[in-house]
């Protein structure tokens, strides 16, 4: 049974793994480890609304995600990947809302070499237990642009329902204005489907 809601203490360093990926808070000292995929893999953030491209681009990024956590509204991690002993990537619980008993889980991105070898489900059980088994979240939140169908399709192979599309919802780097494709996990569907779906396909 769900426990109830604890308050988050977003200057407690939260690390979450299991046998494949550990998740670790994102600090200044990540910069070097998170670098290489930004200086030489730029296309991961074709749909992304923030593109961490060239080292202060990527300080900056980390900067003000920190700030954000600082102001109790973001978390961020690094994900570390167990198999290969090497940093894969970054993700985080943002949008967070304890008074509605929501947040969204989002900014996730990975380098070339890990994407579609089972990182990303193993990123999202953990961060999906700890919100709906710690925290007591009702709802997970997810967006993607519209446009990008592998993200989407991702999200829903991991249980997400599939609500809507915002239209002009966001700003792009580009200035453009993008679609945003929106989902969600409920609690219920977590305890009832969701984790033992999951927990298979890790």
């Amino acid at each position: 049974m769900p426990k109830q809601m604890i308050q988050f203490d977003f200057q407690q360093n939260y690390v979450l793994e299991n046998n494949r990926i550990k998740l670790i808070p994102l600090s200044e000292e990540h910069i070097s480890d998170l670098l290489p995929f930004s200086m030489q893999e730029a296309e991961i953030w074709k749909y992304s609304l923030q593109q961490p491209i060239g080292e202060e681009k990527l300080k900056l990024y980390i900067a003000n995600t920190l700030n954000k956590r600082k102001l109790g509204q973001e978390y961020a991690f690094v994900v570390f990947d167990k198999k290969s002993q090497e940093f894969a990537g970054s993700t985080r619980f943002y949008s967070i809302d304890f008074d509605n008993e929501s947040l969204e889980i989002g900014y996730t991105w990975y380098g070339k070499n890990f994407q579609g070898t089972g990182l990303n489900k193993n990123c999202k059980f953990l961060l999906l237990a700890f919100a709906f088994e710690q925290l007591n979240i009702k709802r997970v939140g997810f967006q993607a642009d519209s446009n990008n169908a592998r993200s989407i399709a991702a999200m829903k192979s991991i249980g997400c329902t599939l609500e809507g599309v915002l239209r002009g919802y966001s700003k792009k780097p580009d200035g453009d204005r993008r679609d945003s494709a929106i989902l969600s996990i409920l609690q219920s569907e977590w305890f009832k489907t969701v984790k033992e779906m999951l927990l298979k396909k890790i």
